[in-house]
């Protein structure tokens, strides 16, 4: 889309995520040749940067994009099952020579999503919102307090990462869930850097936690349900992402029945190749990571009837369990094959959805989200 005369459109989270911006950057080095920031002065990741919290969950303006990504599975009585995304992302505006942050058209762009399915029906909605800084949409300093209208996302207790979501679609779906983390945060990455190409831009801060308890209220057309249920949360914070030739990216997070979880971003190319940089990490039960190879097959796919994007809809991956040694196989199945959000504001359609996850004997294992980017058409930095 076009935005004063900014084109921009959302980046994968770690995953890489959902803006990716057309940057055009040329590097300032520090003088042990690690880039310190671009040439237009946004901050870029630095190796063994030390984190402090709850700062390190608000915004960072010195940064271009950042985004907070919740999705997570709800439950409500023994027989209705849910999954919802509730995304904010923040971009910043145009820097000109000699302006200051707040100067006229230069104020941070905030772009939202929301998207709930109902599994029983297999019934799926979504909404986008973008505004500007200001009264509408803005993203807290020294805690994590963000919000699109309507929507936010905000740290309640910071001694207990207790958080509330606040989302919804249109008339269609509304929901606020209290969220507290269960385990340790993870940070992704080497060093405290999350690489995502051989570009040495092409990185970012990934923030974790993988999971958390929801409970709360959700509005489904005319029922309004108490939920309860676990969730997956990210945050990125960059000023560029991907490297040249990178067209998209499929991304997963697991969450396994024993208490583990597993991330995994790949990286797709123009020759259909999966990029050096894409990678998949471990999360034990106690919240340390461990990184592992990985392959990757399309079992099925499904196209939309509105982008006419064919998408995987069926995923085997293989991998080696870091607590046996031994290699594994899983099945990534959507609950549901329709849960494209179809880039109306954004300019960027994609595919995010809540999966099952089943074991090589078909035994359901644990719950997923997928997001699967660049197959409506290309991305390009």
């Amino acid at each position: 889309m076009k935005f004063p005369a900014t084109h921009f459109a959302f980046p994968p989270r770690g995953r890489t995520c959902l803006p990716l911006i057309a940057l055009g950057l040329t590097l300032v080095s520090t003088l042990g040749g690690q880039p310190a920031t671009t040439a237009d002065g946004f901050a870029l990741p630095q190796p063994g940067h030390r984190f402090e919290f709850p700062r390190d969950h608000g915004s960072h303006p010195e940064f271009k994009i950042e985004w907070w990504y919740v999705t997570g599975h709800l439950f409500a009585n023994a027989d209705r099952r849910f999954g919802f995304q509730g995304t904010f992302f923040r971009y910043a505006g145009p820097r000109m020579p000699g302006s200051a942050a707040g100067a006229a058209g230069t104020d941070d762009i905030y772009l939202a999503h929301m998207a709930v399915l109902d599994v029983e029906s297999g019934k799926f909605v979504h909404q986008e919102r973008l505004n500007r800084e200001g009264w509408n949409a803005s993203a807290a300093l020294p805690t994590l307090d963000v919000f699109n209208g309507s929507w936010s996302l905000r740290l309640v207790d910071a001694a207990t990462n207790r958080f509330e979501l606040v989302g919804g679609v249109r008339a269609e779906a509304a929901f606020t869930l209290a969220l507290t983390s269960t385990k340790p945060l993870v940070v992704f990455g080497e060093n405290g850097v999350s690489r995502k190409g051989a570009d040495p831009t092409a990185a970012s801060y990934y923030l974790t936690l993988s999971r958390l308890q929801a409970d709360g209220e959700l509005s489904f057309g005319t029922k309004k349900l108490h939920v309860t249920g676990e969730v997956w949360m990210d945050h990125e914070i960059s000023s560029s992402q991907l490297s040249g030739g990178q067209i998209g990216w499929d991304w997963l997070s697991v969450q396994f029945n024993d208490h583990r979880e597993l991330m995994l971003y790949r990286l797709r190319r123009q020759d259909g190749t999966a990029d050096p940089a894409s990678s998949l990490t471990w999360v034990d039960a106690a919240g340390r990571t461990q990184r592992g190879e990985f392959t990757w097959e399309v079992l099925d796919r499904w196209q939309s009837p509105t982008t006419g994007a064919s998408y995987p809809s069926k995923i085997r991956l293989t991998a080696t369990d870091p607590v046996s040694s031994k290699s594994v196989t899983f099945t990534i199945e959507p609950l549901a094959k329709d849960q494209e959000l179809t880039g109306t504001l954004g300019g960027i359609p994609y595919w995010e959805g809540a999966c099952r996850v089943r074991d090589a004997g078909g035994r359901e294992i644990g719950s997923a989200y997928l997001e699967l980017t660049g197959y409506a058409r290309d991305l390009k930095l």
